[in-house]
């Protein structure tokens, strides 16, 4: 629960950085499995236990680890996400990919998340959810060769074997993903260019941006005055005083 710069400077090892607001805010970006247990660390006393008294009252099996000496803060660097092991795939760096783009016979697939393609993305490349790839394909044109990215490569690289069985195509990996292609000065684009499929990977709040219609965000701010009714009636939202 410390700061990035206190975590940067020493951390428990395997420990990740969290803002203890965006914690409770949006657990499910930090905790993805629900009922997992959570052990929250700070060097205070405080901080920790302000995060797990929410995460309590939401129903979460969380604790609060006590009794650090600073000798415990040891590890450094970035925090590392467990991964399990990765399906094997062929690669090409980004100045190759740029050259079979130019051929015509090469079509890139980006599976990031679709605010991060708007916002920048390899010039041509088509944005695709991974788990609507039958349907992404009836919209794609027809391509000699697949080469797959997204941020840094590794939610593409699990989508590899089955775009090569749906399509009986080469399929190669950018090594790397659109931070090498970046990072090696190619250009880029920006906008919803190429949607495959339309953006659903994300529910876009009523009041984000300025060209949400009216009814949308009253029906927000109904939902949410009776939101502590609607909770009340709903025997499992795991919500508790404590």
């Amino acid at each position: 629960m410390r700061t990035p710069e206190e975590y940067a400077a020493g951390h428990l090892p395997d420990a990740r950085s969290v803002p203890g607001g965006q914690l409770v805010q949006e657990t499910d970006h930090y905790a993805s499995v629900r009922g997992a247990r959570v052990v929250l660390v700070d060097d205070d006393g405080v901080r920790a236990n302000m995060s797990a008294s929410w995460l309590a009252q939401m129903g979460w099996d969380v604790q609060v680890l006590d009794g650090l000496d600073r000798a415990a803060f040891s590890a450094r660097g970035d925090w590392q996400a467990p991964l399990p092991p990765l399906p094997a795939a062929g690669t090409i760096d980004a100045h190759t990919l740029q050259q079979w783009q130019a051929a015509g016979d090469t079509l890139v697939l980006d599976f990031t998340a679709s605010a991060n393609y708007v916002r920048r993305h390899i010039p041509g490349a088509w944005w695709a959810l991974r788990a609507q790839l039958p349907q992404a394909l009836e919209r794609l044109p027809r391509a000699e060769r697949y080469v797959l990215t997204c941020g840094s490569s590794l939610l593409a690289r699990l989508a590899v074997a089955e775009l090569a069985e749906l399509t009986g195509k080469p399929v190669l990996l950018l090594d790397g993903g659109t931070a090498a292609w970046i990072a090696a000065g190619l250009p880029t684009e920006e906008g919803e260019t190429h949607l495959a499929v339309p953006r659903s990977d994300r529910y876009r709040r009523p009041y984000e941006g300025t060209d949400n219609p009216r009814e949308a965000m009253q029906g927000y701010l109904d939902w949410e005055f009776g939101l502590v009714e609607q909770l009340r009636r709903d025997g499992t939202h795991g919500f508790h005083v404590v």
